[in-house]
């Protein structure tokens, strides 16, 4: 994405646009210092295995611009209830190991974003941006990038499971 889509007036539904500015979004929102403190909390984390996350542009982008907003839609949603999001990697901290079989298994590297539902889900994003939520019922695809994916949670969109072969 490049900075003149981040933006965009128009980037987002309504609907998905009011949750993320009432959460204190705004187009140009831009705190690479927070995305930095994360990204080296992350990388210096290392399991009781030996398992470790890595970082990359994508999650390091989606953190400046998202990180530390509590979304909190309103209302029904599409086809399932809309999920509460709090866009913080942390929460991801101690699944490396869980996040870096999920990279293996669709031949990239996944690094977390936050979750989703009070905690029930964990959001993660791939090396080329794509998005998914990891839950107690199976992993999930959220879209080709965090727009969508936010749009997909906010709006109650139902998201496609992942399954192997």
């Amino acid at each position: 994405m490049t900075s003149a889509d981040r933006t965009s007036t128009t980037r987002f539904p309504i609907t998905v646009d009011a949750v993320l500015r009432e959460a204190g979004w705004q187009p140009g929102r831009w705190d690479i210092k927070r995305a930095e403190y994360w990204a080296d909390a992350l990388r210096s984390h290392v399991s009781p295995a030996g398992h470790r996350h890595t970082v990359f542009p994508a999650a390091v982008e989606a953190w400046a611009e998202f990180g530390g907003l509590h979304l909190t839609p309103s209302g029904p949603g599409r086809q399932i209830a809309p999920a509460t999001v709090h866009f913080d990697p942390l929460h991801g901290l101690h699944m490396a190991r869980t996040l870096g079989d999920l990279g293996r298994a669709l031949d990239t590297e996944v690094c977390p974003l936050g979750v989703d539902s009070a905690g029930q889900g964990l959001l993660a994003v791939d090396a080329t941006g794509r998005a998914y939520s990891l839950d107690h019922s199976g992993d999930w695809y959220l879209g080709p990038d965090v727009d969508t994916a936010l749009t997909a949670l906010l709006s109650g969109a139902v998201p496609v499971r992942l399954t192997s072969g």
